[in-house]
């Protein structure tokens, strides 16, 4: 097995919202990849004491630790149990009801000697390389799916849209939002490899159409985790004032990607 990631912040004098990690029982069977993006809250009150770095890391550490030690529990229960743990971290003076409340996009992977379990909340992204090399990505693609008039940045969701039916959802402070994730389970034989990308690191496909899905498999699998994100930073440098592509509010967005062969 080998695993590779890399998680950057796109400004460096700001911490990273990103979280990622990769996992390795002590049994030597199986593994388990979590990445989640926090979400950037609009300037303004959030109802919270805590910062968005304080929020993924407490969820994405209680995600890793729960899915490992629980192989049983299904991917969403963990989730959920995960929220739940990570709301009561907060104390009693957070208002978990407010729409900007800390909150983050979710990719979990889990694989056995049997199977590769997955779950995808909002959009980041999950790539699976078949050991023909077809490549399946994994989406949720809600977000993408809203008129553009209801969304106010790349980063920055109008409250009326997020959490809500008809919208999209991110994890947040209510453990049901598990339920809406993408989810499966396929054969540990029909998965060779796996690739894991925040928005940040997926612009490659999404804004700059450097290729297809399979395509920035490959060239993770060529040059690297961290090759994407200099491509990706390469290209953003280039279009700065973002008039090629429109409707990137941020030069630099925090970029993970986290590459797994099984």
């Amino acid at each position: 097995m080998r695993t590779e990631l890399i998680s950057e912040p796109g400004d460096r004098t700001r911490p990273d919202e990103d979280f990622a990690s990769v996992a390795l029982p002590a049994s030597g069977q199986g593994g388990v990849l979590v990445v989640l993006d926090g979400v950037t809250p609009p300037a303004g009150p959030t109802g919270c004491l805590h910062s968005v770095p304080w929020f993924t890391a407490r969820l994405g550490g209680a995600l890793t630790e729960l899915t490992v030690s629980l192989p049983d529990v299904p991917l969403p229960e963990a989730l959920a149990r995960a929220i739940a743990r990570t709301a009561d971290a907060h104390g009693y003076a957070c208002d978990l009801s407010h729409p900007r409340t800390p909150q983050a996009t979710v990719v979990v992977a889990r694989w056995s000697e049997r199977v590769v379990e997955y779950l995808v909340l909002s959009d980041s992204v999950l790539l699976m390389e078949a050991g023909d090399g077809a490549v399946t990505a994994v989406l949720d693609d809600r977000l993408s799916r809203l008129p553009r008039a209801s969304l106010a940045t790349d980063a920055i969701v109008d409250a009326t849209v997020r959490n809500k039916e008809g919208g999209f959802f991110t994890a947040a402070a209510d453990p049901s939002v598990a339920g809406r994730a993408v989810t499966g389970v396929v054969s540990r034989e029909e998965v060779r490899a796996l690739v894991a990308l925040t928005d940040g690191a997926s612009r490659w496909v999404e804004k700059f159409r450097e290729g297809d899905w399979a395509d920035c498999f490959r060239f993770v699998r060529k040059e690297g985790a961290r090759g994407l994100v200099e491509r990706v930073r390469a290209l953003e440098a280039g279009d700065a004032e973002a008039r090629v592509f429109l409707g990137r509010s941020k030069t630099h967005d925090d970029a993970s990607v986290v590459f797994v062969e099984l």
